[in-house]
């Protein structure tokens, strides 16, 4: 018997998908009409005044008058927003600040206005409806549903709430959720990570689950607890489980372990959402790439990633990009960010509709010798070479080992095994020929033996959850990076 809930569903989920439509076929049109407004909105800002918005017409005369700039560059024009001063990046002031933890520079405050946060909210829900829409499975509506986040506690600095992300997106849940939310208010807002997924594991043991959602590394901590407590798979303590949504990094990785772990398939969608703005979300259950937000505040500017440091690297508009090339992305929101660049590489997989895969981190790739080696390459190695085996990948990052005690230096790829392979080093020759054959540069060093082939670290179960946790960072929004040009992780790691 269906619920009028989910009866609801389905023409409200038709409602938005021809919304959706409207804007994704009119891809270059809807962009200009962003940077216009944009650039209108924000003309009498001190940051309009210092780039002489009001003479920008066009995307030439945006290069010419604003360079492209990450958080430091444009943190003198943060440090006045925070301070509370008004009309600085966006008219008015923020109504918060997202408070991220920088990998290079510390917490950085990232504003949020009235204007932006309703995308942050609607392109989550639109994500679930378009599902809907495509698939006609509407009977979730009817369970409960988790979201594993940061805390919902929100500070104030000078007249603005300050919190992260998800805490800050806890508080905009419609009402028609509340009641099938979990976890609860008071288990939301425990701090310790491991305390609080410990109380999520009791709150929702009873429930009927049908949605599960968060970053798979957390996930998959949730998943094993449970999994400890009843000896049981996740598809077998709730049976309606069918719907993963998750958010930060590739599932692929992640793939196989959660289907051991869940016992069964279950649908799943990405999106990309990151405190500077809701990017992308995944359409369609069976196209590769997330569909690129044309229509929320943001302009978007593509700089190819190979060219990303030389001295003026051409920076263009969604109308010239190409599939397959690895892009930085640069935005500029109806929250204050002007040129700037959130650190993401993309790469396109369509452009009717646009739709993209996260690649990796600009800052997050080894080129120790040269190689260029990217997140998106080391996540297809270590998947082409672990496909139809029965080694499974709890967690991984690589390092380049540059003065070994004996030998030619070599990628060090940490793993941590879930189900460890009989022979290591057949899996490092795996990984190595994919890279290889993904990877120009690295292929030409290994052949010209200036880099021997790479070897594997086994890390013990458990290590990299450590490792976070020595650093201060384990659960939330934190991520592991994949790759790094030094060996502090790896150093720590050994």
């Amino acid at each position: 018997m269906m619920s009028l809930k989910s009866a609801l569903a389905k023409p409200f989920a038709k409602r938005i998908y021809k919304k959706v439509q409207k804007w994704a076929n009119n891809p270059i049109e809807t962009q200009n009409k962003i940077f216009q407004e944009l650039i209108s909105e924000a003309t009498s800002t001190k940051f309009g005044k210092d780039h002489d918005f009001v003479s920008i017409n066009n995307h030439t005369d945006f290069i010419k008058r604003v360079p492209v700039r990450d958080y430091e560059a444009l943190k003198p024009y943060v440090d006045k927003v925070v301070a509370g001063e008004e009309n600085i990046l966006w008219k008015g002031k923020p109504i918060y600040f997202a408070k991220t933890s920088g990998t290079t520079s510390g917490s950085k405050y990232i504003p949020i206005t009235k204007e932006s946060m309703p995308s942050h909210v609607e392109a989550a829900r639109n994500a679930i409806l378009m599902y809907i829409h495509e698939t006609g499975n509407a009977k979730f509506v009817d369970g409960k549903m988790i979201f594993l986040q940061g805390s919902p506690i929100l500070n104030e600095q000078n007249g603005v709430q300050l919190g992260r992300l998800s805490g800050i997106v806890a508080h905009y849940v419609p009402k028609y959720l509340q009641k099938n939310r979990l976890p609860s208010w008071d288990t939301n807002c425990i701090d310790d990570w491991e305390t609080k997924v410990d109380a999520i594991v009791e709150e929702t043991l009873p429930e009927n689950m049908t949605i599960i959602s968060g970053i798979p590394s957390w996930v998959q901590m949730y998943f094993e607890k449970l999994q400890e407590k009843t000896g049981k798979k996740i598809g077998d303590i709730f049976k309606n489980f069918n719907l993963f949504i998750f958010g930060g990094v590739n599932y692929e990785p992640y793939r196989s372990k959660f289907e051991n772990l869940i016992g069964r398939k279950v649908d799943s969608i990405e999106l990309y959402p990151a405190s500077e703005g809701f990017f992308a979300f995944q359409d369609k259950q069976k196209e590769k790439g997330m569909l690129l937000q044309l229509n929320s505040g943001i302009f978007y500017e593509f700089i190819k990633a190979d060219e990303f440091f030389e001295e003026n690297p051409k920076r263009i508009t969604i109308k010239d990009v190409e599939v397959g090339v690895n892009y930085v992305m640069i935005i500029s929101t109806n929250a204050g960010l002007w040129a700037y660049n959130i650190g993401d590489t993309v790469e396109f997989t369509s452009t009717k509709p646009y739709r993209v895969i996260v690649s990796g981190r600009i800052k997050h790739f080894i080129s120790a010798f040269g190689e260029h080696v990217i997140g998106k390459e080391v996540e297809q190695a270590i998947q082409d070479a672990t496909t139809n085996s029965n080694i499974s990948v709890s967690e991984f990052t690589v390092a380049p080992q540059i003065n070994p005690k004996e030998g030619l230096p070599y990628h060090e790829w940490f793993i941590e095994f879930e189900n460890e392979p009989e022979n290591p080093s057949a899996l490092a020759k795996k990984i190595d020929e994919s890279l290889q054959k993904q990877n120009t540069y690295y292929f030409d060093l290994i052949k010209g033996s200036v880099l021997q082939p790479l070897k594997i670290t086994t890390v013990k179960k458990g290590g990299f959850q450590d490792y976070m946790k020595s650093i201060g960072k384990l659960g939330g929004q934190n991520k592991l990076p994949r790759l790094s040009n030094d060996r502090k992780i790896a150093d720590n790691l050994l």
